[in-house]
């Protein structure tokens, strides 16, 4: 077995790839694999990727070819690559392409590489709904109202298909960024945000036009997006995941590009109306009277001939949606994320009907740019008293996690906190309304929840950027685009069981590069010796997998 030392890489039988950050071909390891392998975790001295379906699809989907991919694995690995992972990557990555749809004179075409192929996926139980009308052996004829449908079948079926069959042009629109904002900053596009939006676009190429690109929060997506709208120039509907973002989108859309604000249109619960460009949310589209009715606001995917789709936080796209994008796919669709994470692990049908992912920059990566800021993170343990411990003890699992999330010894904490940063512009946010509406009332800062009008939560946002706030409270409506760049401390005091999701989501509400420099830092507070500490752990895996480290304390000690 031959042996490289200063190798970086050790691939193991399990398709696992460890990265050993301390070799001097670590930089260029790292660069080689990244196309084609997901990233587990970071931290501070190995870090695990892992060789699955879907990161070699994606890799294949932009291009990059199989013998490419085991060529890297074994110019970079420290010992000999197990000759599985080599017919595991081939396999899979022979399996993109095996299927092809195109579209020839007005029709889609699905065809197979080979006619066993063909066979299978005709018999298969959800894909062969789709491949009823047989063109030849190894060719059918789709109605073009099911190609995302049978994209999303032919990905469960382990055989994804190559879209070829291009896009519909929607309605010219003429945008163009600008080079100074309306109030004459000067403003320009970003070398990796330009990227981002060049690798979905991908002029001139029938794979283009469709796909995630994933930037840590902080990092310009919308930037990424407004630059994608130049590039397509055709009408825009874009969605987002509150009346907030909403807010924001039409803010930097008319601060940055030639759009006037008249051809910008809100499709919100406050107005209904439709323009060259129409903002909306994801809210608002999956609206039904009741359980049983039609979403009746699904008829705005429908309502102009939209050339480009912006997707915002395309990791929350909610089932409706999804299934209403499925009827979309001759039209240019972007997705926009921190994290293609998932709680609900359907990762699959983001990659079958939105696009694979087509450009992604690890966040530490920015952080060491300056593009965004650099973060401490400290979980806090705040034991419980006697009384609370015993009320705990009593309680069913669920309400259990209730009474550690609120426990009242946290306020002593958050106040030692707020002493400490009294310097600091803080966000404090909670799962439970009870909780935060406590925490506002004792410590006099404005409370923002779902219920707050969006004017009143406007007027809050515009005081916090002024600085005549040093705080806000926030429920979980603070989870989400809430544009506050001077935010440099976030206190969370409970939130939702184990989601890394939200983790990694308000981490990034305090993230925004600050103009002096300074640090920015994350605190959790977490109940002692309860459930907590478990939902926490699993919570801060994403932190830890982008290569933030946790410092963990018990309150009190020194």
């Amino acid at each position: 077995m031959s042996v490289c030392p200063d190798n970086a890489l050790v691939v193991q039988s399990d398709c696992s790839v460890l990265l050993d950050l301390h070799s001097p071909r670590a930089a260029k390891a790292r660069k080689a694999i990244a196309p084609f392998a997901e990233l587990v975790k970071r931290p501070e001295h190995i870090h695990t990727y892992r060789l699955t379906p879907l990161s070699i699809w994606n890799a294949r989907a932009v291009g990059l070819t199989a013998d490419e991919m085991v060529a890297a694995l074994h110019e970079h690995s420290r010992y000999p690559v197990p000759e599985n992972v080599d017919r595991t990557v081939l396999d899979l990555a022979r399996r993109y392409g095996c299927v092809v749809i195109t579209r020839e004179q007005g029709i889609l075409r699905c065809t197979c590489g080979e006619e066993a192929i063909a066979e299978l996926l005709s018999r298969d139980r959800k894909a062969g709904k789709y491949l009823a009308d047989r063109i030849d052996d190894t060719s059918f004829r789709v109605d073009p109202r099911y190609r995302g449908m049978l994209k999303q079948a032919l990905v469960s079926a382990g055989y994804p298909a190559e879209d070829l069959a291009g896009y519909v042009n929607g309605e010219a629109l003429d945008v163009s960024l600008r080079d100074r904002t309306i109030s004459g900053t000067p403003f320009s596009v970003r070398e990796y945000q330009r990227q981002a939006a060049e690798s979905f676009y991908a002029s001139g190429s029938a794979r283009g036009g469709s796909g995630v690109v994933v930037l840590p929060c902080g990092a310009g997506k919308t930037i990424v997006g407004l630059a994608a709208m130049e590039m397509v120039g055709q009408t825009t509907l874009v969605l987002t995941t509150s009346l907030t973002s909403v807010t924001q989108w039409r803010r930097e859309i008319c601060d940055k590009t030639s759009l006037l604000p008249g051809e910008i249109a809100q499709y919100t619960g406050e107005q209904k109306s439709t323009g060259p460009v129409t903002l909306t949310t994801y809210q608002i589209l999956t609206w039904r009277s009741d359980r049983e009715s039609d979403f009746p606001h699904l008829e705005l995917f429908r309502a102009r001939s939209w050339g480009l789709i912006i997707y915002d936080e395309v990791h929350l796209l909610p089932a409706p949606v999804f299934r209403a994008t499925a009827d979309l796919q001759a039209r240019r669709r972007l997705g926009l994320t921190a994290t293609l994470v998932r709680e609900d692990n359907r990762e699959g049908d983001v990659f079958a009907l939105i696009g694979p992912k087509r450009f992604d920059v690890p966040w530490r990566d920015l952080e060491r740019q300056n593009w965004i800021a650099s973060a401490r993170c400290v979980e806090e343990r705040i034991p419980m008293s006697q009384e609370r411990r015993m009320e705990y003890a009593l309680a069913n699992r669920r309400a259990q996690f209730r009474i550690a999330a609120e426990n009242p010894a946290k306020m002593d904490r958050l106040r030692q906190l707020l002493e400490q940063h009294e310097e600091g512009r803080v966000l404090i946010i909670g799962e439970y309304i009870a909780q935060v509406e406590v925490i506002a009332k004792q410590i006099g800062a404005p409370l923002v929840t779902g219920k707050t009008p969006q004017a009143a939560r406007e007027q809050i946002y515009d005081r916090f950027h002024r600085g005549e706030l040093r705080s806000i409270v926030l429920s979980k409506v603070g989870n989400f685009a809430i544009d506050l760049p001077d935010a440099d401390v976030l206190i969370q005091v409970s939130g939702m069981f184990g989601s890394r999701q939200e983790e990694a989501q308000r981490l990034g509400r305090i993230l925004r590069p600050k103009a002096d420099g300074r640090t920015a830092h994350f605190f959790t507070l977490v109940s002692c010796d309860t459930r907590e500490e478990e939902f926490a752990h699993h919570r801060k895996l994403f932190l830890t997998e982008q290569g933030y480290s946790y410092q963990v304390v018990i309150a009190g000690e020194p």
